[in-house]
Parts: C-alpha cells; structure tokens; sequence
C-alpha cells in the first residue's frame, strides 16, 4: 500500500511539472506550415529518415529495442505485439490508422534524436515549432523506476545563434493514448532566414522512455485573427443550393501584434489551395453567389507585416469559413394514391424519391417525418409530403385519405298491435356510400326495402332491419312486434308488493291508443282512469293504496264496438 501511495504522489507530481512546461506554444493565429513532417502514409514498415535527421539507428523491426527507432503505422502498436507495457496505439495524430509516426526507443544516454532544418523564413518574424508526441508507457506500467520522456527544443540560426530553447519536462503517462502538442515559439533576426531545431532526450534509455512522434511543423505566429459570417461569433457552416444566389458578408478582427498589418482575403474551392480574392483586403467584405455552383467554398483572412506582403510564409490566417453548395439532384416525388378508409381504420401512406421528408398535417399520423407513416384520420384528409435532399430542390405531392363514417341501423321501438290491426316501422340509418336498405323476414312487410314499412302481423315477429355500405360493411338492428290477439281482462290482481300480479295487466288492451278505461267502487267513485293503457293500474288512488275488495271497469275501445264491462278483485 505504501508503494502504491508514493507511485501515486510521484504522478501527480509528474502531471503538474507537465501542466506547467507544455504550454510554450503560439498564442495567437498561425500561418501555413512552411515545414509538416508527417512521415508519410503506408504498409509497415516505413522508410528510414536522411541520416541528417537523426543519429539513432533504425531497425525495420516495429518494436525497436534501446537505441533504435522505426517508422511505423499503428497496425502493429499494441501490447501483444510489441512490449506489454505500451499502449495500444490506434491511428497516428491525425487520425489516419495507416499514417506512418516515428516510434523512438531512446538511447541508454541522453542524446540528439530529431533534427529539422527550415530554410527561407522571413526576417524579424515570430515562428512556432511544434510536435505531436505520444507516451507509449502505460500508466498502469509507470512508477517511481519507469523512465518518463523529458525533451529540450532548441532552435539555432544560420548564424549560431541560439534563438530559442524551451524543456517539455517529464512527459506524464496517460490513461490511454493521448497525443499533445509540444513546441515553442521564437523570432528570427534580421540577417536570419534559416534555422535548425534539434529535439534532445534528456533521460536515458533503459527502464521506459518510449514515445512517438508525429505532425513536426514550422509556422508564422502572429496576432489573434477572427472571421465569422455578419459577426464574429457566427462561425458556422453555411448551406447553399445549386443554382440559387446569396450574399455573404464576412466580418474579421485582428489583434495587436504587427506594426503595419496587410489584410488579404482568400478562397480555397474543393480544397484546391488558396488564393487571393482581389481588392478583398478590408475587414468587411462582401462574397456574392449568383447562380451557385456545387462545391465547398473556404474563406479566410490572411495577415501579415506589410512588407511581408509577398511572402507567404511569413503571414497568419484565421479559422477558415465554409460555404457549402449542395448539388443533389432534382428530387422528384412519388407517392401513394388517393385511398378511402372507413372510420377508426388506418392506412399507410407512402412516397419516395428523397432523402427528407415532412408531412402535413401531423394530425392522425404516427410519424410525420418518415416516408411511410400510418394514417389514422378521423375525418376525410388531404396530406402533403414535402421531399428534399438538404433542403435543396424540394418537390412536393399530395394525397386525400377519404374517411367514409360507418353505416348505423336503427329500427326503432318494440311495437304492439292487436290481431288485424297494422304498424309502421320507425327504421333509421346513417353513413357513407350505403348500397342497400331492406328488413327481413318480408312476411307481412308492404316493401320490406323501406325504413318505414307497413306491417300487419298475425302473430308475433321480430323485424331486423339490414343498413349495408360500399365499403365500410353491413349492420343490423331489430324491433319486436307483439300481436295480441284479444283483449284479456284479468278478474283479480294482488298489488302488494312482492312482485307477483302487482298490476292490473289487461293483455292487448296497449294496442288501443285512443282506448279509456275507469275503474269504480262499489258506489261509484271513480279509482282509475288511463286512456291508452301505457301504464297499467296499480291499485291505488291519488298515491294511496286502495282497500281490498271488488272493484268495477269500463273499457271504450274508442272502435266503434261496444264497451267491455266487468269487475276486477284486489287482494291484499
């Protein structure tokens, strides 16, 4: 446990001398490289360095031992086979799995293992030197006897002089593989254009110090430069469709640095290199489109000593801005037909010939950005499809979903009729494209394919009356017609609330609309009185039970016939 302790106190330790020594890099903006040393791209191995690049030996062997070092890609870099204690390295810096780095297994003694020679620089002009560098040892495998890299930068002058010198110190173990960037930067003199920087390892070999390194450039440092479209903080990437036009104003600011600053816009189309924008040389400029042309269109602003005008590699340059010009083709929509559906079903809908697409309404779709949504809809819809590549060359189509209601049948209350007499049936029906109409049986219909037919029964039936649609199906409904086929007047009823003969239940006598019937006592006093019998006697008067005994009715059919006349028992 103590030694773990101490192996920790002694990486914190190493990650803040780090922190404290890495950050002597260029502030401000920089220029294009005047020297990018990416080692090139290819199977393993790669090839070896001029000898006046580095003292060291190399092996084409992708785990150098002590002393050597290779040019390699990182489909070899991993613990299992090379050193256990390295990390398994995936790309090179810049991403590139087949990108060759310099893999350096230093010497048992400090020594010169890089040199980079830059000739050509502009004099009196601040320069940055800077490299990628990648400790191989793990951190599981670092420790208090695990040698970490400690690098020295120094720059020369053609002249001797010693423009620059700056220390990385220790060089921390990371997690996993971290590329950072290491460097200084320095100013040339007037009567210096060329300049050597050599890269020292100050531990030895042995124990660690393993590393590799990538991306070693030369560029102009200067005064912070900043672009943005309209304003400097609107940087991003502007869309544009293939034959339309806009205009673009492209704002910049330049930070102090330079005495007698020259500005130059420039343009770099489809990556092809940049150039220079004639009479573009002002912080504000406008870039017009007419009738724009696909393709990827770079802007930036390059700044420089005015006497320095001429010379590239003495100016900076800001982040570049991006235009984009889509040239997808013509989208051309295709889309599903018009369709009906009956109401509470669904339907997909379908179109193609996109990349995007955009439904409206959403009303009723489970999806209304996908190009086959399930329609739902609760009443007829038209829906509009929007089809797009980028937003470019939309086209447009449409499709109604028809919502046809469904049929409802309704053939009206039970009926009641007397032996002879006849009724008419009360049908309804409700819905969309309804293809036929009729009642079954027909047995004593006058035309059973109307809704209000005329029956006359001779016994009891049950109508159904069938309401069929063109698309949405058949429903049925049925009414009761009760045929009696004589007035039946019972002599006693027991009205006392057990649910057995509670009423005076006179059988056919409802089928008599006009009919009256009165129920006397035995001297006359009127006890009941109902015309049309909807709701027979209960056996009582005004709310209150009437005694138990015999009673006496007339019953007027109001038919032409003879009243019906006889007595009735209540029994308590």
């Amino acid at each position: 446990m103590r030694i773990k302790i101490i192996n920790l106190f002694l990486t914190v330790i190493i990650l803040l001398i780090a922190i404290s020594t890495k950050a002597q890099t260029c502030s401000g903006s920089l220029g294009d490289p005047v020297i990018l040393q990416t080692f090139g791209a290819g199977p393993n191995p790669g090839p070896s360095l001029p000898a006046s690049t580095t003292n060291m030996a190399y092996t084409a062997n992708s785990c150098p031992n002590d002393g050597y070092y290779t040019i390699v890609n990182a489909a070899n870099l991993n613990p299992n086979n090379c050193h256990t204690t390295w990390q398994t390295v995936t790309h090179d810096h810049t991403g590139d799995p087949n990108g060759y780095m310099m893999l350096v297994n230093a010497s048992y003694a400090p020594s010169i293992f890089f040199t980079q020679q830059a000739n050509g620089l502009c004099p009196n002009t601040t320069y940055e030197f800077s490299a990628y560098i990648l400790n191989l040892i793990t951190l599981e495998a670092s420790g208090s006897t695990v040698i970490e890299p400690n690098i020295t930068f120094s720059i020369t002058g053609s002249d001797g002089t010693v423009l620059a010198t700056y220390n990385t110190g220790i060089i921390p173990p990371t997690e996993g593989p971290e590329w950072n960037k290491y460097g200084t930067y320095f100013t040339t003199t007037a009567n210096v254009t060329d300049v050597t920087v050599t890269m020292t390892n100050n531990a030895p070999g042995g124990n660690g110090n393993d590393l590799i390194l990538d991306d070693i450039a030369f560029r102009a440092c200067g005064p912070v430069v900043q672009t943005g479209f309209g304003s400097l903080t609107s940087t991003a990437t502007q869309n544009m469709c293939e034959g339309t036009s806009a205009d673009y104003k492209l704002t910049a600011s330049v930070g102090a640095g330079y005495v007698s600053p020259f500005l130059q816009w420039q343009e770099n189309y489809n990556n092809t290199g940049w150039v220079n924008l004639p009479g573009k040389t002002s912080t504000t400029v406008d870039i017009p489109f007419n009738n724009a042309a696909p393709g990827t269109y770079q802007f930036r602003l390059s700044v420089g000593e005015g006497q320095n005008e001429a010379s590239p590699t003495c100016n900076v340059s800001s982040e570049p801005l991006t235009v984009i010009v889509h040239n997808e083709p013509k989208v051309v929509a295709a889309i599903s037909s018009n369709t009906t559906i009956c109401a509470g079903e669904s339907t997909q809908l379908t179109a193609s010939g996109g990349l995007y697409y955009q439904w409206t309404p959403s009303t009723g779709l489970d999806h209304d950005d996908t190009p086959n949504p399930v329609a739902t809809p609760t009443q007829t819809t038209t829906y509009n499809v929007r089809v797009s590549n980028d937003g470019c060359f939309d086209d447009t189509k449409s499709v109604v979903v028809t919502v046809n209601s469904n049929p409802t049948a309704d053939a009206g209350k039970d009926k009641v009729i007397f032996k002879g007499q006849s009724v008419k049936l009360n049908g309804t029906e409700t819905g969309d494209d309804i293809t036929s109409v009729y009642w079954s049986p027909a047995t004593a219909l006058d035309n059973p394919f109307s809704l209000t037919p005329i029956a006359s029964p001779t016994t009891d039936i049950i109508y159904t009356l069938h309401v069929a649609s063109k698309n949405c199906g058949t429903v049925t409904s049925s009414v009761n017609v009760k045929v009696y086929t004589q007035i039946t007047v019972p002599n006693t009823f027991s009205p006392n609330g057990d649910g057995v003969n509670d009423y005076w239940d006179i059988g056919g006598l409802i089928t008599f609309s006009q009919s009256l019937t009165t129920v006397f006592t035995r001297d006359g006093q009127q006890v009941f009185k109902s015309t049309g019998y909807a709701k027979p006697w209960d056996g009582t008067y005004n709310g209150t039970q009437v005694p138990a005994g015999t009673y006496y009715y007339i019953i007027d059919l109001k038919n032409g016939q003879p009243p019906l006349a006889g007595w009735v028992l209540v029994v308590r």
